[in-house]
């Protein structure tokens, strides 16, 4: 129940226990949807945990985040996920939402499990230059939810 002129709650979308690909495409599918609502809003997102037998630098560019930066200025190199969407399709629907993060978004809180990669993890941290909007980082669940909340003023 949203009372009007009431900033809404952050949205909570949990991709933990889902594969990094299937992750990638809801994010952005979240993301597009909440962009085309056209009213301000935070996101927490909840980020899954490698998989297992990932180098460090495999794993950057099967975050969701660092997916998306890693692409940027790495060539692509799988071509089609097990979701049916390939990395390049990934940047290009952030590319298409990105105008509407930076205008609507107020806050994208990304909690990340411990055993994340350094390269991972940095590129959660570069995420306002990847995203449009301000981003933190953190493996606190709790903060993310604080720090969500106070950017749309809840």
């Amino acid at each position: 129940m949203d009372i009007q002129g009431a900033a809404p709650a952050p949205r909570e979308i949990d991709t933990s226990g889902l594969p990094m690909d299937q992750a990638q495409a809801l994010v952005l599918d979240e993301l597009r949807a909440l962009t085309e609502r056209a009213e301000p809003f935070a996101a927490i997102l909840l980020m899954p945990a490698p998989p297992e037998g990932r180098t460090p630098a495999a794993s950057v560019s099967a975050s969701v985040s660092a997916s998306v930066s890693a692409s940027v200025s790495v060539s692509v190199s799988a071509p089609v996920s097990a979701s049916g969407t390939s990395t390049a399709e990934r940047v290009q629907a952030l590319k298409m939402i990105r105008p509407g993060l930076t205008a609507l978004c107020r806050g994208l809180a990304f909690v990340a499990p411990a055993d994340i990669p350094a390269e991972r993890a940095a590129a959660i941290h570069s995420g306002e230059q990847l995203w449009g909007c301000p981003t933190m980082a953190t493996q606190d669940v709790t903060a993310a939810r604080a720090w969500a909340g106070a950017r749309v003023g809840g």
